[in-house]
């Protein structure tokens, strides 16, 4: 019994309880996420709440794991300051007092964000003005500079089409030349889409890069109220030389992804925000240059996640009309697809009431993460987890709103 009892202290001692919890992965993995406005951190399986102002959102990890961004809404001054949060000391970095987008370095502890069209970097310890007049922009994978994009603005003769340029920057950043020092990219043509579905080309944005880095995705957006409507997937060449619109989108369903080793890129689409009906969302691919569609009829999407190159889950619905009683939405489960053999298969069952969303695969841990809630607004959702195909799952954080990762 003592030599019983000895193994299993000795147990306790070199694996911690949590890495044994049902639903919980063995390996290690943190979390971020947002409660009731608020920035906790999940870390070897604990809470801990981080801020109180009940203000915080757009929680981003550094590239190496030891800094949180986030921003913090002032709504007496109305405006949204830049904080950067050092995990293993607890110590807080205003980096701007008014500023959006913020995003960091892919290979350096290193912040981007904009600010009233600047663009401008923080090194942790002071910021610098990198370029003027962006709407949008994304680093290189390098972190050597950046793809930058201008909007288009309304003339006598009508909008002119967003452009986008490149910048390079490296440190000291002060010599870095605030008007100019740019490279024309590529010009958006006036009018963009599919077969006769057309929209002006006035921003685009959302840009990511495919894990060869040979072609960057981007959404291209018309007028702000159009826009709720209608959009266009592109995708362009790492050279600017070969530009393609793959298809319409809205912002209501999830965003444009690339599978995880693959230059394949998995979009939803579909025009017509959601209150016109759950109907006309379906999940395609592109593989350069082949594309698909995966969604069977009678069914429309909402998210999806890639597991690998070959699985994706997605959260479907039946379609049906809106109607503006929250308890009539239908409400979606979860469905592992094989893209090569296009085999489909439910991996998730709700409860009565509830419906599993926002799906996203945490590929160092080989787990999948979804929220489940009573609807598609509702704000104080749980974070289940459990293997790919749905097995072993558990409930596994409370009343989350946001939650990003890592690694």
């Amino acid at each position: 019994m003592f030599r019983i009892l000895l193994f299993a202290m000795i147990i306790f001692i070199l694996f911690p309880s949590w890495m044994f919890a049902e639903g919980i992965p063995s390996q290690p993995f943190e979390a971020a996420f947002i409660r009731d406005g608020n920035l906790w951190i999940f870390i070897k399986g604990e809470e801990k709440q981080i801020t109180n102002s009940g203000s915080v959102s757009a929680p981003k990890w550094s590239y190496d794991g030891k800094w949180l961004l986030y921003q913090q809404e002032d709504s007496s001054q109305q405006q949204e300051s830049i904080w950067a949060y050092h995990i293993d000391t607890g110590e807080r970095k205003k980096i701007f007092y008014n500023g959006y987008s913020a995003t960091w370095s892919p290979q350096k502890n290193v912040i981007a964000f904009n600010s009233s069209g600047i663009l401008n970097i923080s090194d942790l310890r002071q910021f610098y003005n990198i370029a003027t007049g962006v709407n949008s922009y994304t680093w290189f994978p390098d972190g050597s500079g950046f793809l930058l994009s201008s909007s288009g603005v309304l003339r006598p003769d009508g909008w002119t089409s967003a452009i986008l340029f490149t910048k390079k920057v490296k440190p000291p950043y002060n010599d870095i030349i605030l008007f100019g020092g740019v490279n024309l990219f590529f010009t958006l043509p006036n009018e963009i889409g599919v077969n006769n579905n057309k929209i002006i080309a006035v921003s685009a944005d959302d840009f990511a890069y495919s894990p060869s880095n040979k072609w960057i995705s981007f959404i291209v957006s018309p007028t702000a109220s159009w826009a709720m409507d209608s959009n266009m997937l592109c995708v362009i060449s790492e050279d600017g030389k070969d530009f393609e619109v793959l298809g319409e989108v809205i912002f209501e369903v999830g965003k444009p992804k690339w599978a995880p080793s693959k230059d394949i890129i998995a979009y939803i689409a579909g025009g017509g925000r959601i209150v016109y009906g759950f109907k006309d969302k379906k999940l395609k691919l592109k593989e350069m240059p082949v594309s698909s569609s995966l969604t069977p009829q009678n069914y429309t999407e909402l998210d999806f996640t890639w597991i690998d190159d070959k699985e994706i889950v997605t959260s479907r619905v039946k379609e049906t009309e809106w109607s503006n009683d929250f308890k009539d939405h239908p409400l979606p489960s979860l469905y592992l697809i094989n893209i090569e053999s296009n085999k489909q298969s439910r991996v998730t069952s709700p409860p009565k009431g509830f419906g599993d969303y926002h799906p996203q695969s945490i590929h160092s841990a080989k787990k999948l993460i979804w929220f489940r809630g009573r609807s598609l607004i509702d704000q104080n959702r749980d974070v289940w987890i459990s293997e790919p195909n749905g097995d072993h799952a558990k409930k596994w954080l409370e009343n989350v709103d946001v939650i990003e990762i890592y690694p």
